[in-house]
């Protein structure tokens, strides 16, 4: 009954008449069917009433303006979304998965204008993963908004034909194709051809279909766009509840500009599209905000007269929640521990990352500018391994039955465009010039092949999948089916032979630069091979296609990269991670975003996004209060740095200890200490450069303010019980139990040890034994009620050996030259109070580095202008 009348309200909106239909088409079969069925009826009518109910939205990952709450939920009785729900479902997604996507959702249409108010306008942004379903996100909002109010809706998806089509087709067959009577499509399901205006003018006159236009980010298109509106009749646009889409919204739409008054094309052509509609909301998406939180949130006066608003999100920022199905940056490159001496398996890195050395990275990418036409690269031996690797996979998912899903790898070498025929081409004559010994397992080719696969067994966790084991065997029955089905596409604006995810299922070597870097889906994608770097924070983070769903092959995709790649990726993710913590921070402080900005780690070598992007990006503001920090990251193999952070924390307790303030009978406790001492112990120690935080003149600032809560500190050296005894004392500690921080299995001038304090190391100047069971704040809270408003500084002598204790874990010894001091900081107060802050200025970029970004923008811009005179071309024709 209950399914019955779920069925009946999307045609009945009201529950009373779609239980009557339902009865009625009961009674038709069984003519006493409602005085049967009293209490059934009821019931089921009870169940549904209830399912109907308005349901709170809790705003729980984003920081907003504050205004009037208008929506409370989807309904049984909605159109749109309990379609999509359904076929979500049907396409096998997991339900949990798809539980996420509706409370997201929900979140992000609660946070849009309402549309029953005459004229609007709203701005925001939502902040997802790479790779991690920010579309099914959208396709959700776009579903529960039509079926609240809107009822047009226009989305800007990409820079190129191909990810516009793209984008086209997934709304088509998520959306479109459920009702399709319901539905008023603007733009073809046709890859070269884009939004143009009604010859009859404005096309958003018609509002009982729900209307979708998904419009290419280019000047043409939208000036089209444009001229619909404009086209439209006053009383007709006035009705309209539009609801505007901006993907990868960091991407074109933020002005970047020169000068602080010039606005470039696309961002006024959308600035301007916004004014035109009466009644609109405009959501940005995208995976690295980095750029659409440093735009100037006020209105300037643009040349030419305009006074029109920057996209900035002054009505919400959502930070959307990733699936634990996501493989993103905390499976690849680990979580901070919370025991750091018990590392637990699933704070590790996954085992999918090979390094890829200089040779070979040589071999692979022209030296310069100048060399790039001459240049004949190699299949250096590292990519021979990944080829062989991805032969192996794909022969191990046809043996799975997945032979009818599409697989690819990627190999990212290089941003010129002539370098990727090259490249593919040497990849080409190198596998037809194994492919007639590569499928006998005794030939030499054959026995690489088994020994590559061979090598990536048993280095992930047993339980990464439920699918079923590949024998060697296997592999060999399968690998000519994939020799036979293997191409080799080139992915660039001016290529002919580019991917086509179409049926049949494809098995690809795709090879391609920018245009892959971006909002490009590769279905499938099992192995990557990338040596391009980036030197902006947002390039880089777009670059990781291998993040994602991989649902059914968790076990199998592998990257190979080059050492100082996968060290800013690393660094990403902890920055990834902080702007997260910060918008969560904010909404607990109910701050808006115009009150806000989120503070950007800078790594160093690096610039955040575009300097033209950057343009109002001032100062970041850094909060010590309620926050804990520590080390990490060390100069294990420079003697003098750790010899001087010795002594400079054996002085400090050297001093303390002078003035009577070690603890009796805790020898390794010192209490009331000085705040002189220990701005004295932090002007000595040397922090890793990438320890921005920690810096002197950044911390001290906020240490050396005058607030009573600094004026006193409780010192404590860390130890270990089960180590073995320092060489050295470390001032008045004589033999000091040394902690084991193993590192990350990696080569290279520093160590990381990903984590170094524990959860109950916050408890060291607390009686008695640590809460186990409580967090990080929850303990920190605990020691404050204990203590008061007392800030910790720890010691941790570290072992300079420190073996992995984990066998198979993806730690080294740390192999350092002495034994190492790393430095904890437990901060009083709250992360939600205000007062002082220290002002951080943001890296200035040198002229080199400037003249740089421009020569990749230009680079973008040819592959994107190569790509549109194709298609104009194509038209023509």
């Amino acid at each position: 009954m209950v399914d019955e009348i779920l069925v009946q309200l999307p045609r009945n909106p009201e529950l009373d008449h779609a239980l009557a239909a339902v009865v009625a088409n009961m009674s038709a079969f069984i003519p006493d069917f409602a005085e049967r069925m009293v209490e059934e009826i009821a019931e089921a009518r009870t169940i549904v009433a209830r399912q109907m109910e308005d349901v709170e939205i809790l705003h729980r990952h984003s920081v907003m303006r504050k205004r009037d709450r208008w929506y409370f939920g989807a309904k049984p009785s909605d159109r749109h979304w309990p379609a999509l729900r359904a076929y979500l479902i049907a396409k096998g997604l997991d339900e949990n998965d798809v539980e996420t996507i509706d409370e997201a959702s929900s979140e992000v249409v609660s946070l849009l204008e309402n549309p029953r108010k005459e004229d609007f306008q709203c701005r925001g942004l939502v902040v997802g993963h790479v790779q991690s379903g920010k579309t099914a996100n959208m396709t959700a909002v776009i579903a529960k908004a039509l079926d609240a109010g809107y009822d047009t809706v226009i989305v800007l998806a990409g820079l190129t034909n191909k990810l516009r089509y793209q984008t086209q087709m997934r709304m088509y067959k998520d959306l479109v194709s459920r009702h399709p009577l319901d539905w008023h499509p603007l733009t073809p399901n046709v890859e070269h051809l884009d939004f143009r205006a009604p010859p009859q003018g404005g096309f958003l006159a018609h509002t009982d279909k729900a209307q979708i236009a998904v419009v290419k980010k280019n000047p043409s298109p939208l000036k089209q766009l444009k001229i619909a509106v404009r086209g439209t009749h006053p009383m007709a646009l006035k009705r309209l509840r539009v609801l505007v889409i901006d993907d990868e919204c960091d991407q074109a739409s933020v002005n970047s500009a020169r000068g602080e008054f010039d606005v470039t094309a696309i961002n006024a052509h959308i600035r301007e599209l916004l004014a035109m509609i009466p009644a609109v909301s405009y959501i940005g998406y995208t995976a690295t905000p980095f750029a659409n939180v440093l735009v100037d949130p006020f209105r300037k006066d643009v040349r030419g007269g305009n006074n029109l608003d920057d996209l900035y999100p002054r009505d919400f920022i959502t930070a959307l929640p990733s699936s634990p199905n996501y493989f993103g940056t905390e499976k690849l490159f680990g979580r901070i521990p919370d025991d750091p001496e018990n590392v637990r398996p699933e704070d590790e890195p996954l085992d999918m990352i090979r390094d890829i050395p200089d040779a070979d990275a040589t071999a692979m990418q022209p030296a310069s500018v100048a060399g790039r036409d001459t240049f004949q690269p190699e299949v250096a031996p590292t990519l021979v391994n990944a080829i062989l690797y991805y032969l192996a996979c794909c022969a191990a998912r046809r043996a799975r039955g997945d032979g009818g899903e599409h697989m690819t790898m990627l190999v990212h070498s290089s941003a010129y465009i002539l370098a990727h025929e090259k490249v593919a081409a040497a990849i080409e004559k190198w596998v037809s010039s194994v492919r007639s010994t590569l499928t006998d397992p005794e030939s030499e080719a054959g026995k690489q092949l088994a020994s590559v696969w061979t090598s990536e067994q048993g280095r992930l966790p047993s339980d990464i999948t439920s699918a079923a084991p590949v024998t060697l065997e296997q592999i060999f029955v399968h690998l000519p089916e994939v020799l036979e089905a293997l191409e080799f596409p080139v992915e660039n604006g001016p290529s002919d032979s580019r991917i086509n995810y179409e049926l049949p299922a494809r098995t690809y070597i795709v090879v391609g630069g920018s245009i892959l870097a971006r909002g490009l889906t590769l279905d499938g994608l099992m192995v990557s091979y990338f040596l391009r770097s980036a030197k902006q924070y947002d390039t880089l983070l777009q670059m990781g296609r291998w993040f994602g769903y991989r649902a059914g092959y968790e076990d199998l995709p592998r990257i190979w990269m080059p050492l100082d790649l996968k060290l800013a990726f690393r660094a990403l993710a902890r920055v990834e991670r902080e702007i997260r913590e910060d918008i969560g921070r904010y909404h607990l402080e109910n701050k808006t975003p115009m009150d806000i900005a989120v503070r950007i780690r800078a790594i160093p070598g690096m610039a955040i996004t575009s300097a033209t992007k950057m343009r109002a990006a001032r100062t970041a503001a850094i909060s010590y209060w309620g926050t804990h920090r520590q080390t990490f990251r060390f100069d294990h193999r420079n003697r003098d740095v750790l010899n001087g952070n010795w002594a400079a924390g054996g002085g400090l307790l050297k001093a303390a200890t002078a003035q009577g303030l070690q603890v009796q009978g805790q020898p390794e406790l010192w209490r009331k200490v000085p705040k002189e001492l220990v701005l004295d112990f932090i002007q000595k120690y040397a922090f890793h450069p990438d320890h921005g935080e920690l810096q002197a003149h950044v911390l001290l600032p906020f240490l050396k303010q005058a607030d009573p809560r600094l004026a006193l500190w409780n010192v404590a050296v860390v130890t270990s019980g089960k180590g073995k005894a320092a060489d050295k004392p470390l001032g008045p500690v004589v033999e000091a139990g040394l902690v084991n921080r193993a590192r990350l299995d990696e080569e290279g001038p520093s160590a990381d040890i990903k984590a170094l304090m524990s959860k109950t190391d916050l408890w060291l100047d607390c009686e008695g034994a640590a809460p186990s069971s409580e967090g990080w704040e929850e303990l920190k809270q605990l020691r404050q009620r204990e203590l008061g408003q007392v800030p910790l500084l720890l010691l941790y002598p570290i072992d300079r050996q420190s073996p992995p204790m984990n066998k198979g874990s993806t730690r080294v010894s740390l192999d350092a030259i002495e034994d190492v001091l790393g430095v904890g900081i437990v901060f009083p107060g709250s992360v939600t109070e205000g007062g002082e802050f220290v002002a951080v200025d943001l890296p200035s970029l040198s002229t080199e580095d400037v003249a740089r970004m421009e020569a990749e923008e230009a680079a973008e811009i040819a592959l994107i202008d190569a790509e549109e005179g194709r298609a104009t071309a194509g038209g023509r024709a």
